[in-house]
């Protein structure tokens, strides 16, 4: 399979960096070809043109990201503790990586409607995790049951992801980590049985 040769994986992260770098729009396939030390017609045997490089390092990058977490979550005893480790996990997976940062929270908005749709297709896996959380929550009598389980899911993953673009915004001049326990605070709150 492509994924799994050293190719593929080298233009994947010459692709986060020059896009980071350089804005979607103006990281050609040969500035990406460059970075990874390859020739530019190697690109086309991984890639079809530069969408499907960004698309293909989303589901790269969300897919070893989720892999990571579903690991986290199963050592917790139960759906609060899933949820800090969530957000722990989404806060730390941003700020370790800079240039994915800027990828993720600037350079995946983009206006092509085709384009936002394979991103959201990608995203699903995430969603999904939050909602399995949510509602082991809701069994576990620890989150109201009452609430509508994709008005919950909204709130989380937008909370979390207006709060990596503003961090990116303000060219991370705080420490994202320690807002994790003040975020997962507010969530139970609102969330707690009542």
């Amino acid at each position: 399979m492509k994924k799994n040769r050293p190719k593929y994986n080298q233009i994947i992260d010459a692709a986060v960096e020059v896009i980071a770098e350089n804005g979607y729009h103006s990281s050609q396939v040969s500035k990406i070809a460059k970075k990874a030390g390859v020739a530019d017609g190697t690109i086309y045997l991984y890639f079809k043109n530069k969408e499907d490089i960004l698309v293909s390092l989303f589901q790269e990058k969300m897919g070893e990201f989720i892999s990571s977490i579903e690991d986290e979550i199963k050592t917790k005893s139960n759906a609060k503790q899933k949820l800090l480790t969530l957000i722990e996990m989404h806060y730390s997976q941003l700020t370790k990586n800079h240039h994915l940062a800027i990828v993720t929270q600037l350079e995946l908005r983009q206006s092509n409607k085709e384009l936002r749709l394979m991103i959201n297709d990608v995203l699903k896996p995430y969603l999904e995790l939050i909602d399995q959380i949510v509602q082991e929550g809701m069994d576990e009598n620890l989150f109201d049951s009452s609430l509508d389980l994709r008005i919950i899911r909204q709130m989380i993953f937008g909370t979390l992801d207006e709060t990596v673009t503003n961090w990116v915004m303000n060219d991370q001049k705080y420490d994202l980590m320690k807002k994790a326990k003040e975020i997962h605070e507010l969530f139970i709150n609102g969330l707690a049985q009542k």
